[in-house]
């Protein structure tokens, strides 16, 4: 991208830096890194949360801290007091958590912290080309929680047949549809409308032959009044 015109003046952002150096004038030697001012709160476990991971903040004080971000490196300071130095994590290193080196470590880790759902996206894709299938589609929606989904979608799998859950998301995939309600709805839709032809119970019919069968046909037939009384009540009494 550097080597290719900006807008409408046609600019090559390279060929400008290499005119711009030029001008520079290169910085002394002693003066500190560049670096960017974010404000953090600490949790009541002791961490504060930078770009989706957590860092320690030692004592036992929960107040605001500031958090310097060098090019290589974090400090984490109250007021002028330096409480920790980290190293930066390689790029894509998320919802992990850090406590400086040669201290015990912290005894909780932060409440907040995200749960991957990389175990339930692996078992829903088991399931199926189908599934799959619809996981790609629905992973393309803009504004879609990617891992309240899954979450969704696997506890949702739990509770019906693999074959009904397939043919539910194979519905909702040719309908462009991802709400979970909606979804659900679908699920008891092919279940009122039937996924195939129930098995038939399996019946001895040797049964009137067992003795206890012979028994119960010889019985008084039961008195069954009482459930007359239960669906039809007889009218309260009039009050003068």
């Amino acid at each position: 991208m550097e080597q290719r015109p900006q807008g409408k003046a046609g600019l090559i952002p390279a060929q400008a830096f290499e005119h711009e150096a030029s001008f520079l004038g290169r910085l002394p030697p002693h003066l500190p890194s560049p670096y960017r001012l974010h404000g953090r709160d600490t949790d009541q476990y002791g961490y504060a949360a930078f770009e989706g991971n957590y860092y320690w903040v030692p004592g036992t004080r929960r107040d605001e801290v500031k958090v310097l971000q060098y090019a290589d490196r974090l400090k984490i300071y109250r007021g002028r007091e330096l409480l920790a130095e980290y190293p930066l994590p390689p790029d894509g290193v998320r919802n992990k958590s850090f406590s400086p080196e040669g201290l015990p470590a912290p005894r909780y880790t932060p409440k907040n912290r995200r749960h991957p759902t990389q175990e339930e996206e692996k078992r829903l894709r088991a399931l199926g080309a189908s599934v799959s299938a619809y996981l790609d589609f629905a992973f393309q929606a803009k504004g879609l929680g990617r891992h309240h989904l899954l979450r969704q979608l696997w506890a949702l799998s739990r509770r019906m047949s693999a074959e009904l859950f397939i043919q539910t998301l194979e519905r909702a995939g040719k309908y462009r549809i991802t709400r979970i309600e909606t979804i659900e709805r679908i699920a008891v839709l092919q279940m009122t409308q039937g996924i195939g032809p129930l098995p038939l119970a399996e019946i001895d019919e040797a049964f009137q032959e067992r003795e206890a069968y012979r028994e119960g046909s010889l019985t008084e037939p039961p008195d069954l009044s009482i459930y007359d009384q239960l669906t039809h009540p007889d009218p309260e009494p009039d009050h003068e």
